[in-house]
């Protein structure tokens, strides 16, 4: 960075289609404006969310014109995502950015990249596609939409390497700020409940497909594992962006809620009911024995058990065990026609009951391997060694 000069005005593009890379974008921006020279200016635009907003992101088209889930919902979005590709190039086209950040929503950035590079532009990829999954045909079309790409998993670094991409592992934004909040005691007293109370934390997901799937069997769940432990309480996360109302089944039935950017946030409960995601690795790095389940329309499960081919789902289990199928998962899946209200019973009830020593055991190891880097940093310093040449 010696390179940088003090008195120039320094460009990036950033762009986030969904809550997630919203706050991993917006995290990236605060570690920008930290590194920024003395003296120097940075001009942050692109396609943002409130978050990105609050840190100063200039927002050419706002990222709620992009947070569509399934098959069929992008399909009747595509006119107007494709809108947004030709706004945001157009921009580019005259903001003339020194780097250009692309923050996950895979399918999205992959066209956008291959663009913004042809137009001369250096494109990073913040959080690497989870190609290794479910798409390593789509190789080809990464490497035309990147310069550089930040993975959050230890083990996409040398997956992507090995196949012709400069790829490098950053840290994982969950290890990172998983390691400190609420201790169990200090979430029971926030909610109000004394030590001994049995605490279940019901994560229903964030997208509205996934809420429309999930809130009301996670109240069912609740109520059906309160005729075992009738003194049992629960939680649920109000991601950023959900409506109180989308969680009223939960609320319904006495579940409590709590925001997800609450100041010094973890869920460090008895047991939880999870929908696949980020927050079943959050839920691991705080040792909270979890139960993983999702449900989908019958189209997206169709193709999803194409590409996946009966491997673990979860992004614990995937680190605990790789490829190896989904019956040998650490956290039980309850996926599709298994995602009942009986197996969930059955596998969370245990849980409670205190038999969750091999979960626990296992999420050990997954702080090992993620470490304790901020991922942000590390971004935000790929940028601005690109600025420096």
């Amino acid at each position: 960075m010696s390179n940088l000069a003090t008195t120039h005005t320094y460009r990036v593009l950033i762009s986030a289609g969904e809550t997630s890379g919203d706050l991993h974008a917006s995290a990236v921006i605060a570690a920008l404006k930290a590194q920024l020279p003395a003296q120097a200016t940075l001009e942050i635009a692109g396609i943002a969310g409130a978050m990105m907003q609050s840190q100063g992101c200039v927002a050419v088209r706002d990222m709620a014109d992009l947070n569509v889930m399934g098959i069929l919902d992008v399909l009747l979005a595509l006119p107007r995502i494709r809108a947004v590709e030709r706004d945001i190039c157009a921009f580019a086209t005259e903001f003339r950015p020194n780097v250009v950040i692309l923050t996950d929503f895979t399918s999205f950035h992959l066209a956008l990249g291959r663009k913004l590079r042809k137009k001369g532009m250096f494109v990073i990829h913040y959080i690497a596609p989870k190609l290794w999954a479910w798409g390593a045909s789509r190789l080809p079309k990464l490497q035309q939409s990147q310069n550089a790409l930040a993975c959050i998993f230890p083990f996409e670094e040398q997956w992507f390497q090995s196949r012709g991409i400069k790829a490098k592992y950053v840290g994982n934004p969950s290890a990172f700020s998983c390691q400190g909040g609420w201790s169990k005691s200090e979430l029971k007293q926030r909610l109000g409940l004394s030590e001994n109370t049995p605490l279940l934390a019901l994560l229903p997901g964030s997208r509205p497909s996934e809420l429309k799937q999930h809130v009301q069997l996670l109240a069912d769940v609740y109520q059906r594992l309160q005729q075992h432990i009738p003194k049992l309480a629960a939680v649920a996360t109000l991601a950023p962006g959900v409506a109180a109302e989308t969680l009223q089944p939960l609320t319904d039935v006495g579940v409590q809620l709590l925001q997800r950017t609450a100041q010094d946030y973890a869920l460090r409960a008895d047991a939880a009911v999870a929908v696949s995601g980020t927050a079943t690795l959050e839920l691991a790095l705080w040792q909270t024995p979890t139960v993983l389940v999702y449900q989908t329309s019958t189209l997206n499960w169709w193709i999803g058990q194409r590409l996946l081919k009966g491997r673990c789902v979860g992004l614990a289990n995937i680190l605990l065990l790789g490829d190896k199928p989904s019956e040998q998962a650490i956290v039980p899946e309850l996926l599709q026609q298994n995602c009942t209200l009986d197996n969930i019973e059955q596998a969370v009830l245990p849980l409670l009951q205190g038999e969750y020593a091999a979960q626990t055991q296992a999420f050990a190891q997954i702080k090992d391997l993620l470490g304790e880097n901020n991922p942000a940093e590390a971004v935000a310093k790929i940028c601005w060694a690109e600025m420096a040449s």
